[in-house]
């Protein structure tokens, strides 16, 4: 396979994994009445598209990082995980911000 397609595949993955984070990471609504729930929910979705790109393009530059020799296999998930960690943080802090204006 030639470079792009794995870039393409590493992309992917990275984006399915943030997905699966996103899914179950959904219990932050589960602190809320069970009438707001569903709209946490939303908020919650809507917050992992508007990162979308950026959770795209980290995936992107550390494929590139690791292809170039800069970083080996440990550090890319290293990496990807402290990454992965502070981006649900922040999402968190921006569902808790705009649950609390509605």
């Amino acid at each position: 396979m030639n470079q792009s397609w794995w870039n393409l595949v590493a992309v992917i993955v990275c984006v399915t994994g943030m997905a699966s984070v996103s899914v179950a990471a959904d219990p932050p609504c589960d602190k809320y009445p069970t009438a707001k729930q569903s709209r946490c929910a939303e908020i919650w979705k809507d917050l992992y598209k508007e990162d979308g790109p950026i959770i795209a393009q980290f995936g992107l530059d550390q494929q590139k990082r690791r292809d170039e020799g800069k970083i080996n296999p440990q550090q890319h998930l290293a990496e990807n995980m402290t990454f992965i960690k502070q981006s649900t943080d922040k999402r968190i802090e921006r569902l808790k911000e705009r649950m609390t204006r509605e």
